[in-house]
Parts: C-alpha cells; structure tokens; sequence
C-alpha cells in the first residue's frame, strides 16, 4: 500500500511518502526552534514527495497523520489537510499519537516523548519499545520529574527523554536522573516515516472520525 504520512504537533513540519514497495520519501523542517510554517510548506512538501516518489494522490491507500498532543493551530492544520486529502481520493486515514511516533524514533529500554505545550508545561507519555507505560499526559515539568523520581525505585535503567519539551527543561530532567541528547540530536524530531511505520498498527478510520489530541483547554478564548 502506498501511504502518506504527516505530522504538525510541533513547530515543524515532516512528511513521508512510503511506496507499496517500500521506498520511502521523506522531509522535515530543519529546526524545531524556527517559528511553525506549517501552512505554507505542508501542501508544498506533500506534491513534492508525491512527484519524487513517482504517485500521484489516486495512488495513496490511506493518510497516516499524527493527532497529537501539540501545539493547536499545528494539529488542526495537520489533520485538516489529512481529512481533504483522504475525501478527495476516498481512502481512510489512520490517526498515530505523535508522542508515540517520536518515542519510535529512539533506540532505548525506557523513553519520555515530550512535546512543548507551552504556558510553563510540556506534553509527555513513557515508552517501554512499542508499549506507552504512561498514556499521554500535561504537566509541569517539576510534576514530571516527580513522576520519574518515583518510577526510577521500579525501573532498572535510566529513562531517555526526547522532543522539544526535554530541550526547554533539560535542567529539570537531568536533575532527577533523565538522559536528554544533545541539542542538535535528530531524536528531538518527530519523523513522518516514523508515523508511516506506526499507522500500520493502527486501525483505519473514516476522515471524519479523526480528531485532535489536545488534553487541555486552547490557549485562545473567544472575546466576550
């Protein structure tokens, strides 16, 4: 099956167009630091990757797209345009927790996805491999590492936290014990390929159905 995935949970953008043969296309912005731009590149790297990989959109079987948690304008971007595109060539689509596609990016015992969720507080989950030990949660990140502090008396090995919540509070992660890669580290991004690999375990569903993961309240209210 031909499959396109996507993700905007974060400031950037990924991508991936996988073939039925398995050859995978793939773009993501370069840096989670830069502001979000997903209006703007998300259609653009879509027609892109669909040229490079030789498809046209009739060709896709179904649209993996990550749900979230994340940043809100980003996901209703993201999943908007997984829904118009999974209508207009009539395949379904196949929602994947973004924490767990950027959990699936990391080769180790224990792993803490987090995502920036911004007002002091960071999206974060726990992954032991393919299975999230803790479901996705917000929280500051002092609650956090309290989480962790009483999980690490149970766990025998040191959790690897990754993603662009661990980038802003590294120092309140790595006081309690949690190993944070290097600023530069690739582990930080959530690759579309990874969402492509995830969906394949995920239950197909109409366009309709697939909703935002937003665990909390927007940030924006409506003026009264």
């Amino acid at each position: 099956m031909n499959l396109l995935g996507l993700d905007t949970s974060t400031t950037a953008t990924a991508v991936c167009v996988q073939r039925a043969d398995g050859r995978t296309f793939e773009l993501g912005s370069a840096s989670l630091g830069s502001p979000p731009r997903h209006a703007a590149e998300l259609m653009p790297a879509i027609e892109e990757l669909l040229e490079a990989a030789g498809l046209a959109p009739g060709d896709l079987g179904a649209v993996a797209v990550g749900t979230g948690p994340g940043t809100f304008t980003g996901l209703r971007i993201g999943i908007a345009t997984a829904r118009a595109l999974a209508q207009a060539t009539g395949v379904p689509v196949r929602p994947v927790s973004s924490l767990a596609a950027l959990a699936a990016g990391v080769d180790a015992p224990l792993v803490i996805p987090t995502i920036d969720a911004r007002r002091g507080e960071l999206f974060a989950a726990l992954h032991d491999g393919p299975r999230a030990r803790w479901a996705p949660f917000v929280a500051a990140p002092d609650e956090l590492a309290q989480r962790v502090s009483q999980g690490l008396a149970e766990w025998s090995t040191r959790p690897l936290a990754v993603g662009d919540g661990s980038l802003r509070f590294r120092d309140v992660l790595e006081s309690v014990a949690v190993e944070v890669p290097p600023d530069e580290s690739q582990l930080h991004a959530i690759r579309a390929s990874h969402v492509c690999r995830l969906a394949a375990g995920v239950p197909a569903v109409p366009p309709e159905a697939v909703l935002p993961t937003y665990l909390r309240a927007p940030d924006a209210r409506p003026a009264r």
